[in-house]
């Protein structure tokens, strides 16, 4: 029962997540358009400011929901790192649970967006040949998976400076991989935007945004446990 209230939760949150998420363009585009900004690095400042406040905005809701998640490779990372409560079995439940939460926001946003801004929505697609495209994917994933166990687990405090450096971290791996892959960096956010488009069952989901998150993600969470945790391991039992 425990397992199945956890899966509600990480649909919940998906929804209200990929419903946001899907608004810091649009938002960004009205900030810097209010503002005359035309500074690429303000306005990337702009979008690191959005996105840390959603985060900030969304820790609170998923402790409430149970540590309700809405990003699968960050479950199978802190899986992967020993520092999870997750096993095969909850995450096998909570994948799908996401990923129909994914539908829905996408579907729920697309409705209410005003139509001016229609043309700003929409999910990561490949803009290069599925090889590229599936190297660059597992790249970023393992940098930005690698940044995130490091900021939450040995970074600061502070959840105000913790959630500037994630939502700095994302916006790097975005920027430098936009002329590749989206980049997704999450398997539920591709399957959100491509279960709209009919493009969800297809071999370049797979290939590019499913396989390659996965394994760059428990790559850096390996990493990062052989690096950090093992020396703690160690501390501990001196």
């Amino acid at each position: 029962m425990e397992q199945i209230k956890t899966a509600i939760g990480d649909a919940v949150l998906t929804f209200m997540w990929m419903f946001c998420a899907a608004t810091i363009a649009p938002i960004t585009g009205v900030i810097a358009e209010h503002f005359k900004i035309q500074s690429v690095p303000v306005v990337l400042g702009i979008t690191v400011l959005i996105i840390a406040a959603l985060i900030l905005i969304f820790e609170p809701i998923s402790a409430a929901m149970g540590n309700a998640s809405f990003n699968a490779v960050n479950n199978a990372a802190f899986y992967a790192a020993g520092v999870g409560g997750d096993t095969l079995f909850t995450m096998a439940i909570r994948f799908p649970a996401q990923a129909v939460g994914a539908v829905g926001g996408v579907l729920a946003i697309k409705e209410v967006m005003p139509p001016q801004y229609k043309s700003l929505l929409g999910g990561p697609s490949l803009k290069v040949d599925l090889h590229v495209g599936a190297m660059a994917e597992g790249i970023l994933t393992f940098i930005i998976t690698f940044a995130v166990l490091w900021i939450i687990i040995k970074g600061p405090s502070n959840a105000i400076l913790r959630n500037l450096m994630i939502a700095l971290a994302t916006v790097a791996m975005i920027f430098s991989g936009g002329a590749y892959t989206g980049p997704s960096m999450n398997p539920i956010n591709a399957y959100g935007w491509a279960y709209i488009d009919n493009r969800h069952n297809t071999w370049e989901q797979f290939y590019v945004y499913w396989i390659p998150s996965f394994i760059g993600a428990i790559l850096a969470a390996w990493t990062f446990r052989f690096i950090f945790l093992r020396t703690s391991t160690k501390m501990k039992k001196a």
